[in-house]
């Protein structure tokens, strides 16, 4: 099977690049949102609310009002109108919390925003917030952890428009599933979890008339103009959105939130720029999490291993108003051949903020649960687990009967089996030892969806030898400066230290969201056609202009190579530095433009698009001390052609190191009597560090999904996620004994293992 291997390449294309914004941020020139600064620039602190279910009765600002500094404390009386957003399909204007800033009296959740402080210096703002007295009349929230469906519809309204709860189906589910000869049926939970990005939510809100210009760390700058416009009542041209650089979002930064909305009502009202920079406290409250899921899976098979049925019912909690909706189910018709399938959701509302995606949303819970099912499946059976998949690998996509674009998963299974020593695994609980500690070994498969969304972009070559790319798509911190460079290097020849690269920006030729990894498979056709038509617009300069060494030749005489222009007939060596001919023809620049469409909203696609992948993981447990650790992990990513193997591995190993997280450690924890995240701060959310990474391998296959692009590349910063918690869940099994279905696996669940001698 072809691998991504290390050799040398003359093409920026698959060569480990550092990233060209490195040294912006490591230097500390690069602007994060809440680093500018304007002239005038007050500082806004939102005031919370101190319950999770109930009515405001009354506000006391007096106090807060008479300090030096404070310029004003708004709510639902003196904030004007801020306007309710609508989706505008097929995607444009997506918001989980709808609802805008203050718009009642009514309370749904802890930390819900009922007035904002505004004053000259962020202190000052700060204890006019807490000078504020707010009186209730309060309900006992409910933050209950067993979810049960509620009583929808089968077609009900979410996040992004109308969804049937039957989400896939065929053949008889029930029928075979009663009459299998091994069975599967079981509950896997996984708990509320806090993105927790380095860099806070903020926002800096400014007016110049009617119009807006924001800077906001958003992974989505063209749909928060969207909502932005709807909310305050402007044409989406008088709104701008800048977002140079994101301290990480996980997606917590995909959609707006209300103290965007708070800011641009306060700097409205004042007329002078707003600053609104949220705590580490209220990023638990008030700007989503990935929601608590509840999933019964059941599993028919023959006792050869061949599944014939397979139901999977989930639910996701949400907050009161909203519409969220957490996909678990989004791998789960297609990844195994299974003629009779079932998979249905439902939704159950607490006293929370609402929901938002969260890194691998809907596939990496779902997978936890459908993964963890096989590996109990195939411990049934006294089979194993790589031999189970293999089995059930399906030549087509079962769900929508179509075949796959690129699907090498069995090839990731067979290359990571044989980077881990699989072939040396004893299957008997606690019977493989080394060095004083028990090992478990586990293993778990991965999926991700792919394909495209809307892309457009700007190409411009310049006299000095330099290129510009321009697009209106964010880099969150996965790379996305360097992929466009890397793109356009390789189509003009320009040094990937001579190119700038521009994003962030709704002045800026509309660009995806980053978001489901599919920012890279989207830009790519737009960056190579406005790329090509750069060149085509030189050639024709060269052809045409004055002082140009090719006046007497046709545009179809000529080539572009290497950053040089060229007679065919005489070959590259013969041809003319770009930046020469614009010198001679007395011209700056030329620009190219391309656009390229998105392929999710096809209603009938002719291929299924997806990545594939596997995890083998090994822990070691030491019975005395009831300590569980992740040593080993070696991934392998079917991910298409990867551009940057360097900031390829990182993605995947910062995944491997949330996954581990994701098994034994977060958990967001809503306190039963007032609704409040107790563990809101870094100390008591525990995450993975440093300390936790294991040895990691990290291997690529290399087949390029031409369906996606002309080069085959796929998105990969969420696939590395999917399926760690199952893997780490069945090696712990493999260790101690213990069946863990609910994660994060602690202790406790391990001290009623039989092996703590």
């Amino acid at each position: 099977m072809p691998t991504i291997t290390e050799t040398a390449t003359t093409s920026p294309i698959g060569r480990q690049t550092p990233r060209i914004d490195g040294p912006f941020k490591v230097s500390g020139t690069a602007m994060y949102a809440s680093d500018f600064n304007f002239p005038g620039l007050l500082y806004a602190v939102p005031v919370e609310a101190t319950i999770a279910n109930g009515k405001l009765q009354k506000l006391d600002t007096s106090e807060a009002e008479k300090m030096p500094g404070v310029r004003a404390i708004f709510h639902r009386a003196n904030i004007g109108k801020i306007f309710r957003s609508v989706l505008q399909p097929p995607s444009s204007g997506i918001a989980d919390e709808r609802r805008p800033p203050l718009a009642d009296d009514v309370i749904r959740y802890y930390g819900q925003y009922i007035a904002v402080a505004v004053a000259d210096t962020f202190e000052i703002a700060k204890a006019a917030a807490d000078a504020v007295r707010a009186t209730y009349t309060k309900d006992k929230p409910n933050v209950n952890l067993d979810l049960q469906p509620e009583n929808e519809p089968e077609t009900v309204e979410t996040t992004h428009g109308r969804l049937k709860r039957l989400q896939s189906e065929r053949g008889d589910p029930d029928k075979a599933f009663a009459s299998a000869q091994v069975k599967v049926d079981q509950t896997y939970v996984t708990p509320a979890e806090t993105h927790n990005p380095i860099e806070l939510q903020g926002t800096i809100a400014t007016w110049d008339g009617q119009m807006l210009t924001i800077y906001e760390e958003s992974q989505a700058v063209f749909n928060l103009r969207s909502v932005l416009a709807q909310m305050f009542g402007l044409p989406k041209e008088n709104v701008r959105v800048i977002t140079k650089f994101v301290g990480s979002g996980f997606g917590s930064k995909l959609w707006p939130w209300t103290h965007c909305a708070l800011a641009c009502a306060a700097a409205r009202q004042l007329g002078k720029p707003v600053k609104l920079v949220l705590s580490r406290r209220m990023m638990f409250q008030s700007v989503g999490h990935r929601p608590r899921t509840q999933q019964r899976v059941r599993l028919g098979a023959t006792n050869e291993g061949k599944l014939v049925s397979l139901m999977q019912d989930y639910l996701n909690d949400l907050d009161i108003l909203g519409g969220y909706h957490e996909n678990c189910g989004e791998s789960t018709s297609y990844f195994y051949s299974v003629p009779n399938l079932r998979v249905h959701w439902g939704r159950t509302r607490r006293n929370i903020g609402s929901p938002t995606p969260m890194r691998g949303p809907g596939a990496v819970p779902g997978l936890f649960a459908t993964e963890s099912a096989m590996n109990e499946l195939a411990d049934q059976l006294k089979i194993d687990p790589v031999r189970l998949r293999e089995l059930n690998e399906p030549k087509i996509d079962e769900g929508k009967g179509i075949p796959f674009s690129s699907r090498h998963y069995l090839e990731c299974l067979q290359l990571g089996g044989e980077r881990f020593g699989w072939a040396n695994r004893n299957a008997e609980v606690g019977s493989m030892k080394r060095d004083g500690l028990i090992l478990g070994w586990g293993l778990s498969g991965a999926a991700w969806i792919s394909g495209r969304f809307p892309a457009q972009a700007s190409v411009e070559l310049r006299d000095d030898g330099s290129a510009r790319v321009a697009c209106g798509t964010q880099d969150i911190g996965t790379g996305t400066y360097t992929i466009l460079a890397q793109l356009v290097s390789d189509k003009t020849g320009v040094p990937l230290n001579k190119i700038e690269v521009v994003l962030g920006d709704t002045s800026l030729p509309p660009g995806p969201i980053s978001g489901g990894s599919l920012v890279t498979g989207s830009v790519v056709p737009a960056v190579f056609e406005a790329a090509d038509n750069a060149i085509t617009s030189l050639l024709t300069v060269a052809t045409t202009e004055p002082g140009s060494a090719f006046g007497n030749r046709t545009r179809d005489d000529l080539a572009f190579e290497s950053g040089r222009v060229f007679a065919k007939a005489d070959g590259p060596a013969k041809g003319v530095p770009f930046s020469d001919l614009l010198h001679r023809t007395n011209m700056r620049l030329v620009t190219g433009s391309g656009k390229s469409e998105g392929t999710l909203d096809d209603k009938k696609p002719k291929v299924s698009m997806h990545s594939y992948g596997c995890h083998f993981v090994e822990v070691t447990w030491q019975p005395a001390t009831a300590r569980l650790r992740v040593n080993r992990v070696v991934t392998v990513i079917d991910g298409g052609r990867i551009i940057n193997p360097l900031a390829g591995r990182n993605q995947i190993e910062g995944a491997v190191v949330m996954g581990i997280g994701m098994a034994l450690l977060e958990h967001t924890i809503y306190d039963p009597q007032n609704g409040a995240p107790i563990n809101s701060n870094l100390a008591d959310y525990l995450m993975s560090v440093n300390a936790d990474a294991p040895l990691m391998e990290v291997h690529f296959l290399d087949y390029p999904d031409t369906d996606v692009n002309q080069l085959g590349a796929r998105g990969i910063g969420e696939i590395g996620l999917a399926g760690v918690a199952a893997a780490i869940a069945a090696a712990t099994y493999h260790a101690t004994g213990v069946r863990v279905r609910e994660l994060p696996i602690s202790i406790e669940d391990l001290l009623t293992s039989s092996i703590l001698t």
